[in-house]
């Protein structure tokens, strides 16, 4: 697999010829999807289809944002609407069974239009006082019922031949400004990071991908956020959370981050990052990101052939209309 260490977001529903032209020369390792690009299943299946082909592997990762609640990319009129995190975390004696099967059904949504990445599940737990853009999200507010419906969800997922990215590490969760916007700054003492943030993080370490925060927590790195601080991926990341499976960047596009588009990648991957995520599909920023970007190789295509290696087509029988009435009838039942 020759390809470089990058996931890039399109412009529209369809390919432009541009578009695809750009992609054959930058051969990214895969892309991401977002309503823009959401047309009907038959576009989406087009889509995904003609994205593979740009670069020619039949296999490449093709990711969503598809969490449920505010955070669904894939919606109403052909796809259900299913609920925020929050929704699982108040379901008490069912939640874990709830959300599994809530992200089972997603799966199916999401691998019948070649789509086989979701960035869920979200495992930053929250405080009072957190932006609202975590709000409801967050599973719940402790740190190990987090923890065990983050791993309902990632096993549902991956039961439907999906698979799931833990984010976004090491916790997002204190963080009380948005970094779609801004740089969050999280002044946690390591100790209180450790003891509650770091542990939803550590209890799904065996996933195979994970997304970085772009967040700077002063007691850990006080000058860079997590995404391009060397001290956060080695210290934190791999070592205290134990994560080992590929680690992409947040959106590079978020005003958190400063600098030209190739010096965050640059600074990304001399940070440690395996590889950079770009989603809004603008042409001149994703060529600035692909100056920056390495071709994938050495530990980071270690880890980019195991995350592909456990994409399952799972051949278990699944009665999707019988599943969703019991989804829908447990959710109503809990109200």
């Amino acid at each position: 697999m020759t390809c470089r260490a990058l996931i890039l977001g399109c412009s529209g529903k369809t390919l432009t010829a541009r578009e695809a032209a750009f992609f054959r020369d930058a051969q990214p390792w895969g892309f991401i999807l977002f309503k823009r690009n959401i047309g009907t299943p038959d576009e989406v299946r087009a889509l995904t289809a003609a994205l593979r082909d740009t670069i020619g592997r039949a296999d490449a990762p093709v990711l969503i944002d598809q969490e449920g609640g505010r955070v669904q990319r894939m919606g109403p009129p052909f796809w259900p609407k299913y609920p925020a995190g929050a929704r699982f975390g108040r379901l008490n004696g069912s939640a874990k069974a709830m959300a599994w099967l809530g992200a089972r059904l997603m799966a199916h949504d999401l691998a019948d239009v070649g789509i086989n990445v979701d960035c869920a599940p979200m495992l930053d737990v929250p405080v009072e006082g957190t932006h609202e853009i975590i709000g409801d999200r967050a599973y719940a507010r402790d740190a190990n019922s987090v923890a065990e419906i983050g791993r309902a969800v990632a096993e549902g997922l991956m039961a439907g031949g999906v698979l799931p990215v833990i984010k976004h590490l090491p916790g997002h969760g204190r963080a009380t400004s948005d970094s779609h916007m801004q740089l969050p700054v999280v002044d946690a003492d390591r100790a209180s990071l450790e003891a509650t943030d770091f542990r939803p993080f550590q209890a799904l370490a065996d996933m195979p991908l994970a997304m970085s925060a772009h967040v700077v927590y002063p007691h850990l790195d006080p000058k860079k956020p997590a995404t391009l601080s060397r001290i956060v991926i080695e210290d934190i990341i791999r070592d205290t959370i134990g994560f080992d499976g590929l680690l992409m960047t947040d959106d590079l596009s978020m005003k958190a981050l400063k600098g030209s588009y190739r010096r965050r990648a640059e600074a990304a991957f001399a940070a440690g990052i395996d590889v950079a995520l770009h989603c809004n599909g603008q042409m001149r920023q994703m060529r600035s990101v692909v100056e920056g970007t390495p071709l994938l190789s050495g530990m980071s295509l270690q880890r980019a052939h195991a995350a592909l290696a456990r994409l399952s087509n799972s051949s278990e029988s699944f009665d999707v209309a019988e599943a969703r009435s019991r989804f829908e009838a447990g959710l109503a039942a809990a109200a």
